[in-house]
Formats: C-alpha cells, structure tokens, sequence
C-alpha cells in the first residue's frame, strides 16, 4: 500500500541539474514591489521573493520549468524566459 506524500514531500524527490552557463530565467531585478509580490505568491517553486530592502531576490537553480512567471509577469518582472539547454534543468522522479 502506498502512503500519502504532500506536494513538499513530491517536489523535495526532484532532482536539478543546473546549468551555470546558461540562465535560462532573466528578470529585471528593479522591478516593482507589486509585481514581485504577484509572482512570488504564484511560482509553485518558490523561487521569486523580496528581499529586506524589498528588491527581487531570485534564484532560476530550482525551477520547475512551468511558465507560470512568464504569463504572470505580463513582460514586466521576467524578460525573458527559456526552457534550460538539453540534459540541464528540472529532472522530475515522483509523477
């Protein structure tokens, strides 16, 4: 019988294989505490937050590659957005 995992438990199993040549997330990183605010509340990984001087601190090393903060910016926070380069990137071992 197979116990219950949270989402936690699921994502924690995913492995990443991050390509330190190539971000395949940029992000204006002047951008407005508001917009900051929308993606940090939406990126399922996390990875868009304020900082203590409210600037965007952002990290593309544990992304999940769904596109969710290219939609949700609207063109404002992420300028531009890439699926990360063959054999890189989010490697997914709990379905």
């Amino acid at each position: 019988m197979m116990r219950e995992m949270s989402v936690e438990q699921k994502l924690s199993s995913n492995k990443f294989h991050v390509d330190e040549g190539f971000a395949h997330i940029e992000v204006d990183k002047d951008a407005s505490r508001d917009d900051i605010v929308r993606l940090a509340k939406l990126c399922p990984a996390g990875l868009y937050a304020l900082d203590d001087h409210d600037r965007l601190a952002f990290d593309y090393a544990g992304c999940l590659e769904c596109g969710t903060c290219l939609v949700a910016s609207k063109g404002v926070v992420v300028r531009s957005w890439d699926y990360p380069r063959g054999g890189m990137g989010v490697e997914f071992r709990l379905g």
